[in-house]
């Protein structure tokens, strides 16, 4: 005579068939989760294809938010962002003189302004004027060619 367990209640049916039940359902579960992070990491990776300045537009617009909170900023441009990374070479300037590795430099251009922000103190350490190449001259139009006089 055999015996179906397939018809057995769970409590009557062996111990072995409920563990490999639950072996069972636990692999599955891993599985689904395993392709539920893979899948996530492979759209993550798709996106940085297409843009692989993302994540440094991503950054940059993180460290000018986080300076926007503490200061008013120069509006109309977008500055350029440099992480100081040995501020042993920048002490001899003033304004790199508390400077640490991973502070981050705003130069605003057109504004004539730099800013020098801490990410891990969430302060603003310096901010001043700078002047990029101008020149103190300004150049005399210069004219060439023949012309005629009227008299």
């Amino acid at each position: 005579m055999q015996i179906n367990n397939t018809n057995i209640p769970l409590e009557n049916q062996p111990k072995s068939s409920m563990t490999k039940r639950a072996v069972l359902t636990v692999v599955v579960l891993l599985l689904l989760a395993s392709l539920g992070v893979a899948g996530y990491y492979y759209r993550q990776f798709n996106n940085l294809k297409k843009n692989p300045n993302k994540t440094a537009q991503d950054e940059t617009k993180a460290v000018i938010d986080a300076v926007g909170k503490l200061i008013v900023l120069p509006t109309g441009e977008d500055p350029t962002v440099a992480t100081v990374t040995d501020p042993s070479k920048l002490k001899d300037q003033t304004f790199f003189a508390h400077a640490q590795v991973g502070d981050k430099v705003l130069v605003y251009t057109t504004a004539r302004r730099a800013i020098l922000y801490s990410p891990t103190l969430n302060k603003i350490i310096e901010v001043a004027p700078i002047n990029i190449g101008e020149n103190t001259t300004t150049p005399q139009p210069q004219v060439s060619g023949s012309g005629t006089e009227n008299q």
